[in-house]
């Protein structure tokens, strides 16, 4: 029994790690837009989304529920198959963060767990068609309807406001992007600090100090949000980095769309206890934002990246939760060896983003490790006839169909200066 408490103790902490870790990684759902059009300065923005994540945390436990009782049988599943998930999902969080890519922590964490438990008991510990109703299905349907959405409300805000000069609808737009941006942190705390709720109760089950079907208990969903809170206020900013410069250039009015219909996506999901990928909704409203104004970009080179990125997530932590669950049925010498492969990887990973550092400094320039700068070719071209971020009403519109600047006046400091930020 002390050995077992230990291991639940082991975890438990390893499951808030990776929720600190979806915090930082997750960031960007939520603010990359906002930072990237100047409404909010970078480190009152994370700050914002930290406190939001927080209380979005106790707004519900649905999701919780789809992951501790739903997605992998209880019965038969021992703790060392929960640790081993975290396992791959934490590193392929921290592989992807390392890489810029806005990739799916929700989708690691399943992909850990799905993977450790095939490799432990089997087919049978895994309830297939949860696994489709409620995670592949909405991982499908997420960015495209959040796409949709915010093309069409993109369409329209620029239709209704085409008559009046930008300087006199830029402020009330962003103040509508701050609120829009506090609904996604709010909706993101609603469903994807569940998740890392759920895999503890998960745990407490499995070492029977819960019964099954129980709720997250209290201390569980504080711990859970102070820790994807913590995560979110250090910021990701390189993926922050890509959501807001390199998958296109978003004005006010494109921000606002897109993090409204964002939220909507997640609000309605997290009520139905589908667990998305805030992620995928999030890039995929951006890019429906982007291709909603005349004369907006799109930079699919980035965006080629991230889709495979999400590809991927599912298999590749399901592979290194599998592998680390092999290890963990060896026994205590198999936890060690794991966990101990963990902490070193982990550090190697962070000593490597080191090279390159991207913070709240330097997190709107155009070019950085996360890829954000096309190469050359009709992509390229296109870009560089979009001045960015655009500033002027009609003036960026006209812009797409001029030549791109010479080499004499390409300088990024040349450009017109942005309305003050909030």
């Amino acid at each position: 029994m002390e050995h077992l408490t230990l291991l639940l103790a082991i975890v438990i902490v390893t499951a808030l790690v990776f929720d600190f870790t979806n915090g930082f990684h997750d960031t960007a759902n939520a603010m990359a837009t906002t930072i990237s059009t100047g409404a909010l300065k970078p480190k009152t923005a994370v700050a914002m989304s930290a406190v939001l994540n927080l209380v979005g945390a106790f707004l519900s436990v649905e999701v919780a529920k789809t992951i501790s009782g739903g997605l992998i049988n209880e019965q038969g599943i021992r703790t060392e198959v929960i640790f081993a998930a975290l396992v791959g999902a934490i590193l392929w969080n921290l592989f992807t963060w390392l890489l810029g890519l806005p990739s799916s922590s929700s989708h690691a964490l399943f992909g850990g767990l799905i993977g450790a438990t095939l490799m432990s008991v089997g087919t049978s510990g895994v309830n297939g068609g949860v696994v489709v109703t409620k995670v592949l299905l909405p991982a499908l349907a997420a960015p495209l309807v959040a796409g949709l959405a915010a093309m069409l409300a993109t369409r329209l805000t620029y239709r209704i406001g085409r008559n009046t000069a930008e300087k006199d609808t830029a402020k009330g737009y962003r103040a509508g992007q701050i609120a829009s941006a506090g609904l996604v942190s709010l909706a993101h705390g609603t469903n994807d600090a569940q998740k890392t709720m759920g895999v503890i109760t998960l745990a407490l089950v499995t070492g029977g100090v819960l019964a099954p079907g129980s709720n997250p208990p209290m201390w569980v969903i504080v711990s859970a949000g102070v820790a994807i809170a913590l995560g979110t206020y250090l910021g990701g900013w390189r993926i922050i980095r890509t959501m807001g410069k390199g998958l296109t250039d978003l004005q006010p009015q494109q921000g606002f769309a897109a993090q409204t219909s964002a939220a909507t996506v997640i609000l309605a999901s997290s009520h139905l206890g589908f667990s998305l990928s805030t992620t995928q909704s999030c890039s995929g409203a951006v890019m429906g934002a982007g291709l909603g104004r005349k004369g907006g970009v799109v930079r699919w080179s980035t965006a080629t990246r991230m889709f495979v990125a999400w590809g991927l997530t599912l298999p590749a932590a399901g592979l290194v939760a599998a592998g680390a669950e092999f290890l963990t049925k060896q026994g205590p010498w198999g936890i060690g060896v794991t966990a101990a492969l963990l902490v070193t990887l982990s550090g190697a990973i962070w000593f490597a983003s080191r090279r390159q550092p991207v913070d709240h400094t330097n997190v709107n320039e155009a070019d950085g490790p996360a890829g954000a700068a096309e190469p050359s070719g009709v992509v390229t071209a296109a870009v560089a006839a979009v001045t960015p971020p655009p500033v002027g009403g009609p003036s960026s519109e006209i812009a797409a169909t001029i030549p791109a600047p010479g080499p004499g006046t390409s300088d990024p400091t040349a450009e017109p200066a942005r309305p003050a930020t909030v």
